[in-house]
């Protein structure tokens, strides 16, 4: 057996959880039960580690094996990685029967035509998402089985989520298999970028909890109207009840969905006093506009409550609202 496979798979139990070690080599179901109950899981996980690597060298593990035990170790712990959402585009509404079979075979096909020295894995889960692990290599060198790139696809949906670690270079191609083996005509990324899978798929498959309301529950609104100093008059009082009112009818009552990164492009125009003449050109600006937190909906959700919203313009009272794929972002209470 390789040596190379028997590290690997010790470094992989490494990285679960001490109490957790015997469920995921359980889900494994490479090592029998009885070779199960002679590792001494109260001793170091280094020991642990160790004892299941030679067990594994006992039992003549493969490379395939050792792929298997990744997979189901990321889909036990997805936010151990960084993931990004893709959508994929098809002409007309036709749904095409799905063959887990031919998609395995045409994502193969089409990356190791490009590229020999690649290791591709799957498995297929109850959700209907297919887990799909890749270890590139280069035309010169064996595949790196430490770097990792995976692939989650919900089948019948249009949503690819990637957690790449490869060259960008590679990156077209992986998403070309994709797009191949699924049947849809193109794809391109959504900027949406997270820790928690789970959240991204709340998304866009808008699972996530919104209410949309127009006045405040009773309880809500006393509470608030008993926290207001009785010294600050009606029009402040007011103003603090429509910035509430627009902050509940964007994000709901709910938890948000946790999400670590967003970005739009923006494209504004100014005007400016014809005696100034200080913007000459007509043509709008344009720009990139980045959120980044570790729970950025819910950051977005407290900015208006905490009076951090945009002030600027008194003289017209008016709320922005943008729409960013597929969710409502509140972004500017003026």
């Amino acid at each position: 057996m390789d040596e190379v496979i028997v590290e690997y798979i010790r470094r992989t139990v490494l990285k679960i959880p001490r109490d957790e070690i015997m469920a995921v080599l359980q889900k494994w179901g490479f090592l029998s039960e009885a070779q199960l109950q002679t590792i001494n899981f109260r001793q170091t996980k280094e020991g642990i580690s160790h004892s299941v690597a030679q067990l594994c060298e006992e039992s003549s593990a493969d490379l395939k094996q050792a792929a298997l035990l990744d997979i189901i170790y990321n889909h036990i712990y997805p936010n151990k990685r960084v993931w990004s959402v893709y959508h994929m585009n098809k002409t007309g509404e036709e749904t095409d029967f799905f063959d887990f079979r031919d998609f395995k075979k045409k994502f193969r096909r089409q990356i190791q035509s490009a590229l020999i020295n690649v290791t591709i894995n799957f498995r297929e889960y109850e959700d209907n998402a297919i887990w799909i692990r890749i270890a590139w290599g280069t035309p010169y060198t064996k595949p790196n089985q430490y770097k990792t790139s995976y692939v989650v696809y919900h089948s019948q949906t249009p949503y690819v989520f990637i957690s790449a670690s490869v060259l960008r270079s590679n990156l077209p191609l992986l998403c070309q298999a994709m797009v191949v083996a699924s049947n849809y005509h193109d794809i391109h990324e959504m900027e949406l970028r997270s820790h928690c899978l789970n959240s991204l798929k709340d998304i866009v498959f808008k699972r996530y909890s919104q209410n949309f309301q127009t006045n405040y529950p009773l309880q809500e609104r006393n509470v608030l109207t008993e926290n207001v100093d009785l010294r600050i008059n009606d029009e402040n009082r007011s103003e603090k009840e429509r910035i509430y009112r627009l902050n509940q009818e964007s994000f709901g009552n709910g938890p948000q969905p946790k999400l670590d990164f967003a970005q739009y492009k923006l494209e504004t125009m100014f005007k400016s006093d014809p005696k100034w003449d200080v913007l000459e050109k007509k043509e709008p600006f344009r720009c990139l506009v980045k959120f980044s937190s570790p729970h950025l909906l819910e950051s977005l959700k407290s900015l208006a409550p905490a009076g951090k919203y945009s002030n600027s313009v008194k003289r017209e009272e008016k709320s922005t609202v943008k729409h960013f794929n597929h969710f409502t972002f509140c972004l500017c209470i003026a």
